[in-house]
């Protein structure tokens, strides 16, 4: 079965109608966005920040945040008890009558010394979690993208033991497979990340990409669409031209920061000027991409890169409402 058809077919086995839209205090004159497949967390930092700004009378800010709190993004599962947060999230989604999204980020040396460390201590750790993680799915549709940066770092030799990075991966998309509903994309980076074609490619057959449903490329980052449907169909020519693949659309409406450094940090890290990018989508309308996701919340720091900024994932109104209203 195409990848595009089934994962058609995982949103449709969610409800037969699209779950209403939420009824908030209308603020500014934007409109709400249209009802998504994806499932959307009304407890959502942006949402509350909007409320807390609308009842100061910031009408402007509250109406920015709503723009990012209002589109449904991915939940980040970065270790502790996977099994009860999985079970709960997925359960709320199935109330609403929609598919949630989960990111699986708790690959030991995650992040390879960047912002946001942490990760599992040990590969058998990491095993014993990723199996908690499936038994919260239980079977229930849902869409995982599978660590984010923990693939390319593998290609790029900055993992101690590259083989066995990739051996956990694959054992992960096995395990998560094996729950029945789950379309799993592992994640290859971005256009500016591997260059190495090929590389890329071997690394994601080694990492089980054929027992996955295809990759997903641009997480947490700000390269624009165009360029990443580009780079996704060479990779997806290097596996043998049936590979699929999603984009997160969450930062990159302005594409990413035309250098390399910013204000004395790296500028994949808060760079200024960016915007929040194209709605998630199901039904993207380009060849062998089967959905635009905000995979990475909008507004949540990368790291405190410069001075005053937040630690890596803490959400930070400022910056949020600077992608909202570039």
């Amino acid at each position: 079965m195409a990848a595009g058809v089934a994962l058609a077919l995982l949103l449709a086995g969610c409800s037969d109608e699209p779950a209403p839209p939420r009824v908030s205090d209308p603020v500014g004159s934007a409109p709400p966005p249209a009802p998504s497949v994806f499932y959307l967390d009304p407890d959502n930092p942006a949402e509350a920040e909007a409320a807390r700004r609308a009842a100061r009378g910031d009408s402007a800010a509250a109406e920015a945040l709503r723009a990012i709190g209002s589109r449904p993004s991915a939940k980040w599962l970065t270790g502790g008890a996977a099994r009860d947060e999985v079970d709960a999230f997925l359960g709320q989604a199935a109330i609403a009558g929609q598919t949630p999204v989960l990111v699986v980020h708790n690959v030991p040396q995650r992040d390879c010394g960047r912002q946001g460390e942490g990760g599992a201590d040990t590969g058998v750790e990491y095993q014993t979690w990723i199996r908690e993680v499936a038994a919260g799915v239980a079977g229930r549709p849902v869409i995982v993208v599978l660590e984010p940066g923990a693939l390319p770092d593998a290609v790029a030799g900055c993992v101690a033991d590259s083989a066995g990075r990739l051996a956990l991966l694959r054992d992960a998309v096995t395990v998560l497979a094996s729950t029945g509903n789950a379309r799993i994309y592992l994640d290859a980076g971005h256009p500016g990340w591997i260059r190495d074609i090929e590389a890329l490619a071997d690394g994601l057959r080694r990492a089980g990409v054929d027992q996955a449903d295809g990759f997903a490329l641009n997480v947490a980052n700000f390269v624009s669409t165009e360029d990443n449907v580009a780079y996704g169909h060479r990779i997806s020519d290097a596996l043998g031209g049936d590979a699929s693949f999603v984009i997160d659309t969450s930062r990159n409406g302005n594409g990413p920061y035309p250098a390399e450094r910013v204000g004395g940090a790296p500028s994949w890290c808060n760079p200024p000027g960016r915007a929040i990018g194209e709605d998630p989508t199901a039904d993207p309308g380009l060849p062998r991409v089967d959905a635009l996701l905000w995979i990475k919340f909008p507004g949540e720091s990368d790291g405190d890169c410069r001075p005053g900024e937040p630690p890596s994932g803490e959400f930070w109104p400022t910056y949020a409402i600077s992608l909202a209203h570039p």
